[in-house]
């Protein structure tokens, strides 16, 4: 009996550690995505301050889309949202 409760108790223990481990991980990636997210959102905003007083036409509006792409691609995310703006006025 003894040694039945402390296989269970090792296995426990185990699949206590894979579960930390696991959370940690989707933690961060959690919060890896909210920060290029975040940082793609400021510098939309940015750009478009930019461009508007070089009075080019050109501007990406900051919405669930472009907080989607920025918060997967980064700034690549950001820089194909105006590569399709501009790809419009072509």
């Amino acid at each position: 009996m003894e040694k039945e409760t402390g296989v269970l108790v090792i296995a426990g223990a185990c699949l206590l550690v894979l579960f930390m481990v696991l959370v940690k991980r989707k933690a961060e990636l959690f919060l890896n995505f909210c920060l290029r997210a975040v940082m793609g959102a400021i510098s939309i905003y940015g750009i478009n301050l930019l461009l508007a007083v070089w009075e080019i036409p050109c501007s990406v509006g900051i919405n669930l889309l472009s907080l989607l792409a920025s918060g997967i691609f980064g700034f690549s995310g950001v820089s194909l949202l105006y590569a399709i703006a501009a790809f419009r006025f072509l």
